[in-house]
Parts: C-alpha cells; sequence; structure tokens
C-alpha cells in the first residue's frame, strides 16, 4: 500500500476529527463570512509525483481555495433557490460517504430499501397519494427530464410505437405548451432528442407568470387534431415563485388528452403550510413531478427526487439489460429508472433531516423563510429608489430599481452588496431585475433587516 495511504488509514480516527473540527469552525463563521468574496481563484498547479497525506491536503485546501469560496451554506446566500445544510443532513452526507452505497440494485444490502422509506415520507410531506412512484436524482433537471421522457414513452404508446425500442422519429412534430418553463425544460427536450422548438409558449395571465388556461384550452383546440401532447405547468416559478392552476389544468387533460408533467422543484413545499397549501392544489393529479430537495429540504447538492404514476413507461425508458442485475421484477430497482447506474444513496440525507426534525419542523423552515421575503417585499415595496415587479407571493422578492434599471447599474448595485448578501438578476416583462429567493434554514429576520440595510448603503453609493 501507498506509504501515505497506509499512513492515513492508521491515523483515521484523528484525522477525522482534524476534519471535523475544521468544518466546525467553518460553520460557526459562516454567518459573518463575505458572502461572495472578493479573492480570485489561485492560479492551477501541477500535480505533484508524491502525495502529501490528508492533513497537509487539508491545510493546503484552506489556505488556497477556501478563501475564494462563497458562503453558500450562509443565510443571506439569496441567489438561485438555494438551501443550507441542516445539522441532520450533513451528519447524513457524512454517513452516506463513509458506506459508499451505489444505491442501484437490490441484490446489495438494502439501501433500495431506505431510499423507498425516504420517499414515502416525502410523498406524505407533499400530499401525493400511493399512485406515485419516486425516485432519487441529482436535481430539478435530471428530474424534469426523466418526467419528460417518460411522457415521450407516454405520447408513442398513444401513436403505437416505442421511442425507448425505435427512436423518435415515429412519433412526428411533438410539442410541449407551457406558460413560463424553466430552463431545464429546453434542456430536458434537447437531450430527448425532441428538440428545444417542441415548447411552445403558452400566454400568460396579465402581469404574472401563471398560465392563462383558457388560452392553453385554445392551444389546445387548435391543436386537438394532430395528436395528444405534454403540457408542463408551474408550482413556483423562477422569477417569482407563481403558481399555475393545477387542478384547472387537470381538468382540461380530462378533456384534451394530455401528458400533465409538474415543474414544483421548490414549490412543492408549500404543502407544508396551512397558509400555502392551496398553491399546490391538484399536485397530486399530475402524471410526472419534479421536486428539488437542495433547495428546501435543505440537504447537500445534488438530490432531487422525481415522481411518476407510470413507472412502467419509465422503466421501459430507462431499463438496464445485463444479466448481473438480474429481472425487473414487480419492484424495479434505481438502475432501471434513471440514466444513472452509478447512485449514490442520496436518500441518506433526506432520511436523516426528516427523521431529525419531521414535518414540523421543515414546515417551520418553509413559513420563516416566507416571512423573511414578505418582510424584504414590504421593505423594498416603501423604499422610493426601488420597486417590486412582482409581489411576494411565496419565498421570492423580484424587484429593481425604480429609474434606469440597466442590467449594467444593477450589476453594479449587487457588486456593493457582494460582502453582505448574494442576488441573482433575471429579466422580467423585458425589465432588467434582481431575485432575493429565501430557502436556507439559517436565515432569519435579523439576516433579513441586515440584507435592506445593506441594500440602503449600497443604493446611496450608487
Amino acid at each position: 500500500m501507498y506509504l501515505q495511504l497506509a499512513a492515513d488509514r492508521n491515523e483515521l480516527p484523528r484525522l477525522l476529527e482534524a476534519v471535523q473540527q475544521h468544518a466546525a469552525a467553518l460553520l460557526a463563521d459562516v454567518d459573518e463570512r463575505d458572502v461572495v468574496p472578493a479573492a480570485s481563484a489561485p492560479p492551477p498547479a501541477p500535480l505533484p509525483a508524491q502525495g502529501v497525506g490528508l492533513e497537509a491536503t487539508l491545510d493546503e485546501f484552506a489556505a488556497r481555495w477556501e478563501p475564494t469560496l462563497s458562503a453558500s451554506a450562509g443565510p443571506r446566500y439569496l441567489g438561485f433557490v438555494t438551501g443550507g445544510v441542516t445539522p441532520a443532513a450533513l451528519a447524513g452526507d457524512w454517513m452516506t460517504a463513509t458506506w459508499d452505497q451505489n444505491a442501484f440494485s437490490s441484490l446489495d444490502g438494502a439501501g433500495q430499501h431506505l431510499e423507498r422509506e425516504s420517499i414515502a415520507w416525502l410523498r406524505g410531506l407533499f400530499g401525493l397519494s400511493d399512485d406515485h412512484h419516486g425516485t432519487f436524482v441529482s436535481g430539478a433537471t435530471m428530474s424534469n427530464t426523466i418526467g419528460l421522457a417518460t411522457a415521450r414513452e407516454w405520447l408513442g404508446e398513444r401513436r403505437g410505437v416505442s421511442p425507448a425500442e425505435e427512436g423518435v422519429g415515429g412519433l412526428g412534430a411533438v410539442r410541449v405548451l407551457s406558460g413560463a418553463a424553466h430552463s431545464s425544460v429546453s434542456k430536458g427536450l434537447s437531450i430527448l432528442g425532441l428538440g428545444r422548438t417542441a415548447l411552445v409558449p403558452v400566454e400568460t395571465l396579465p402581469r404574472r407568470e401563471a398560465v392563462d388556461t383558457a388560452a392553453l384550452e385554445r392551444v389546445l383546440q387548435e391543436h386537438e387534431a394532430d395528436g395528444p401532447c405534454v403540457v408542463v405547468a408551474n408550482a413556483g416559478t423562477v422569477n417569482t415563485a407563481d403558481f399555475d392552476d393545477l387542478r384547472a389544468i387537470a381538468a382540461l387533460r380530462e378533456r384534451y388528452g394530455f401528458w400533465l408533467h409538474v415543474d414544483a422543484a421548490f414549490g412543492a413545499f408549500a404543502a407544508l403550510c396551512p397558509g400555502y397549501s392551496h398553491l399546490v392544489d391538484g399536485l397530486d393529479l399530475a402524471d410526472s413531478i419534479c421536486v428539488d430537495l437542495h433547495k428546501w429540504l435543505n440537504v447537500p447538492y445534488d438530490s432531487a427526487v422525481q415522481f411518476t404514476r407510470r413507472r412502467d413507461l419509465q422503466t421501459a425508458v430507462f431499463q438496464n439489460s445485463a444479466a448481473y442485475l438480474g429481472p425487473l421484477g414487480d419492484t424495479p430497482d434505481t438502475a432501471h429508472l434513471t440514466p444513472e447506474n452509478s447512485h449514490r444513496l442520496r436518500a441518506v440525507t433526506a432520511w436523516f433531516t426528516l427523521r431529525a426534525y419531521g414535518r414540523d419542523g421543515h414546515r417551520e423552515i418553509v413559513e420563516r423563510s416566507i416571512a423573511c421575503a414578505h418582510t424584504l417585499g414590504d421593505a423594498i415595496d416603501g423604499t422610493p429608489e426601488l420597486r417590486l415587479l412582482a409581489p411576494v407571493r411565496l419565498n421570492v422578492v423580484c424587484f429593481t430599481l425604480a429609474e434606469d434599471p440597466t442590467a449594467e447599474r444593477l450589476a453594479a448595485l449587487t457588486g456593493r452588496l457582494a460582502d453582505n448578501v448574494f442576488l441573482t438578476p433575471t429579466v422580467l416583462d423585458g425589465v432588467p431585475a434582481l431575485r432575493a429567493a429565501f430557502s436556507n434554514w439559517r436565515t432569519t429576520e435579523n439576516d433579513t433587516r441586515r440584507v435592506f440595510t445593506a441594500l440602503q448603503g449600497a443604493l446611496r453609493e450608487l
């Protein structure tokens, strides 16, 4: 055995304790770290022939790379829709790596069963029936893509072909209708050979990102002779956290016969809150659903889940025919449900945080995030130099400068905020804007007030 490797094995308890202490010190300080540090990435270094062992490597990582990393685990990282890592999820991630399970086959240990128990807990969390089968995947892009792949097979079923077996040529033109689809939908259509142009934008409600169901019905009527299609509904749009009327769209499906996929990457968590659960009324009626867990469940990257009612079609797409995997069976292993054969046991982090804090603990995280978003939205609405571009519907605050809201001026504003808060740019109805998305379990009202104070200071400098 290589000398340094053997030495690290022999000293592993002490070395893991050193890593634990280092990680604990980082997390103890994460609230006060610059959210986006000014330090530039170090120049690349060549890989040396001789290794230095774990201890020296940790020291080098801390010196060269840690000063350049964003505090995305902290309470004022409000860009994208980024959760943190709860203490239990962190422990779960450590145990995931410790056990190092490739959870793709039931021939090997109970990893599949742990995943199924976690899926059942999540299904209950989101108010889904047992008709929805779920699988852990890497993120919302993969979840949406698997949902669309299953929808593609459903389209083939209606037309007497199997795209999984015969290719997409037999499908003819495919239409995917959506009001304000996330960019991952277009990416998924590209991956699946359906093409980005298969996505047909449908008119949204005035000054909303929610689809106009009357407009959707008109498009369905106009193209009814073209055969079945796919509708992608949104439960929480990326810019304004807007929600389609899922129950009304499901009612249209009864008349026009389409596949209903719901992108509920973060919006599904509204189901936890009595005051907001109406936003996802009808979610259980979907044919497939995307939910991202490294957002509001606050587990480490990368983790998401996809649900579908038609697991038979999903396995038709992703079945892996190999003698060493055994027969498909009535309960397919994950090797037959996603593009991955190697499948990290992502379920452990979700299992840990769900078991540690339960429904009530995660509802408190969601409700606190929503309250913080409303606090910031109200403060922005009362600031003459700023303008809200949409009401705060859930956890996203979309706003811009009241005068001359150019992308350049907004970039200058966020540059002045970088040490205190990270916001991401967007464009809404042609207007350059900024988004603050609240989903980190650490974020409190004190952090929100600090964000607004920093925003006021940056406005004065601007």
